[in-house]
């Protein structure tokens, strides 16, 4: 028989007002945000942009095919020296990325041998799981917070693994048992839940999490390259616009990069909507 620490059956654990549904360990589910008393600010409408898109002068794109021939062994310079540009086409590789960083909570029931901590279920009211001050991380640094809930703390009796007794039973064998296997005792070790104090202190845990949800379009593929190649690329950034809520793109040469950044915009809200609270967009 096992004696690591177990969590509490949840027939210990009070009715908290607003925590209805926590549960020991976790997994109650994100807890949906409250409607803003006050009301967000809003994301400012897009200008239509002069867009600049950069393009290739032939003299730049001969001292390029100039530079590749030069690195290929076995390749002819004849075609640089003596080759006749009569038409350029343009491949432009665009690449769209919107974050949203975002903040959600979660509740989850905790416990500990209680020795002499303070006490406070019933003093006042508890805070509502969103109604806890945190301090946020710098925007789109992923980050977790643990946070004990005031007035949330008790303490039970007996504990619900050994009853009180600071004792649980044990089957664990003995490495000095001189080969039988076992060795004489009362069969009992300290209880590991209650590390022998007979009494838990149990508390609801707010669990704080910021992260950041990514999604990359890569338009033009024709030109062969791949959006992890475009990651050890140097290229000219278009745009990048910062807000608490974007609006589309609006005007861009390709539509197909328009038509992502209206995708990734409505999968990031309804992704988020339910269980999270957005707190910044970026795109670029």
């Amino acid at each position: 028989m096992s004696t690591a620490p177990s969590a509490p059956p949840a027939s210990m654990f009070d009715t908290v007002p607003g925590y209805e549904g926590t549960l020991a360990g976790g997994g109650g589910g994100y807890l949906p945000p409250p409607m803003p008393t006050v009301p967000m600010p809003m994301p400012e409408a897009p200008s239509q942009p002069d867009w600049q898109i950069p393009s290739l002068s032939e003299d730049r794109a001969q001292a390029a095919f100039r530079t590749y021939v030069s690195r290929k062994c076995c390749y002819s310079s004849a075609p640089v020296d003596e080759g006749v540009t009569t038409s350029m086409e343009t491949f432009n590789t665009y690449r769209y990325r919107l974050e949203t960083f975002t903040e959600s909570r979660t509740s989850e029931w905790s416990n500990e041998p209680y020795t002499a901590q303070t006490v406070d279920a019933g003093v006042q009211p508890a805070p509502g799981p969103w109604q806890i001050a945190t301090k946020p991380p710098t925007f789109f640094q992923d980050q977790k917070q643990t946070i004990k809930v005031p007035y949330t703390s008790s303490v039970k009796k007996l504990c619900s693994w050994c009853k009180g007794t600071g004792l649980r039973q044990t089957n664990d064998r003995c490495m000095h048992c001189t080969g039988s296997g076992r060795e004489k005792g009362q069969g009992n070790c300290e209880c590991a839940t209650c590390r022998g104090k007979r009494q838990l202190l149990v508390y609801i845990n707010v669990n704080v999490k910021w992260t950041t949800e990514k999604d990359n379009f890569v338009a033009q593929q024709s030109s062969g390259l791949t959006e992890q190649s475009l990651e050890s690329v140097t290229g000219k950034q278009l745009f990048q616009d910062t807000q608490y809520m974007l609006y589309p793109v609006l005007g861009f040469p390709d539509v197909s990069v328009a038509k992502a950044s209206d995708r990734f915009l409505k999968k990031h809200q309804a992704k988020y909507a339910q269980t999270s609270r957005v707190l910044q967009q970026v795109r670029m």
